[in-house]
């Protein structure tokens, strides 16, 4: 998913590493984290792929620089992608946790949910950050109706914190009239 994520990118534009890792950092972070090591190898996987070229760009004084641009096969890969992937993953760290909670002490049990509903409250509040990176990068692209697809995902991150933080609440009731 890193690799359709940084072709994306590269799609509004050509960018440096650096400047991809910022992108990255600024408004796609609440959705998908990468390291920067994780952004250059998959830039270099992307190049042997055909899907991106770079140029180097000399740094006065600084290193060197590269500036990595989509190629049309980048292009073509990024368009597949969208249109067949399938977007549902049922996969959760935090269910399969859930799921296997029984073999513990219901106080800790209502400890640790009281903690994951205090890092979704906390994460849901940090989320008008990416709302103003969003819209602070759209005068950067080509088509600035991508802001709206970015708010998207914006909003499905509120209200996923929101479910997640009633869900909380609704298994610590269920913890304590188990206890009774």
């Amino acid at each position: 998913m890193l690799k359709h994520g940084i072709l994306g990118l590269l799609n509004y534009g050509s960018m440096t590493g650096y400047q991809i890792m910022e992108v990255f950092r600024d408004s796609l972070n609440y959705f998908w984290t990468a390291q920067t090591s994780q952004i250059y190898r998959e830039l270099q996987t992307l190049k042997k792929s055909g899907f991106v070229t770079d140029t180097a760009i000399k740094g006065e004084g600084r290193p060197d620089k590269k500036l990595f641009s989509i190629t049309d096969a980048g292009k073509d890969e990024l368009i597949r992608w969208l249109r067949t992937e399938s977007c549902l993953d049922t996969r959760s760290r935090l269910l399969m946790l859930t799921f296997f909670r029984g073999e513990l002490p219901a106080e800790e049990n209502i400890a640790f949910f009281n903690t994951v509903r205090e890092e979704v409250m906390q994460f849901g509040r940090s989320l008008d950050k990416p709302t103003e990176s969003a819209l602070s990068y759209a005068q950067y692209v080509s088509s600035p109706e991508n802001a709206l697809y970015w708010q998207m995902t914006v909003e499905y991150g509120k209200m996923y914190m929101k479910m997640l933080e009633e869900w909380c609440g609704k298994c610590i009731e269920m913890i304590g009239e188990n206890k009774e």
